[in-house]
């Protein structure tokens, strides 16, 4: 069965080898872990630390998680700006935009008609 390890986990590996010095092998005997995956952490964790995260990888860095978090939130308001700013003319403004959101009907044209 393969292992599973914790971002923290992971973090503390890869510092040992970045930032104490330790070699791929020496930190692999000290943490009982494979070279493959210290490696692969090691590398994750120099481009997090540069402010990218490679593709399907889960973060491991604190700044890459609140990095991901931050661009959620920025993608769900500019839906929510997306969806004002295209509602049909005279339709009711809505109240609050989760009762928006549970009352739209996109049509054809790219426009948004609230049905409620």
């Amino acid at each position: 069965m393969r292992k599973s390890y914790s971002s923290e986990f992971k973090l503390k590996a890869a510092s040992m080898v970045l930032d104490e010095g330790q070699s791929v092998p020496e930190g692999c005997a000290s943490l009982d872990i494979g070279p493959t995956a210290l490696r692969r952490w090691v590398d994750q964790v120099r481009k997090e630390r540069l402010g990218s995260t490679p593709v399907g990888a889960k973060v491991i860095t604190a700044d890459q998680r609140e990095i991901q978090k931050l661009k959620a939130s920025l993608r769900q308001k500019d839906l929510d700006i997306e969806i004002l700013k295209n509602r049909l003319p005279g339709a009711p403004r809505p109240i609050g935009l989760e009762i928006l959101r549970s009352t739209l009907i996109l049509l054809g044209s790219g426009r948004w008609l609230f049905g409620g």
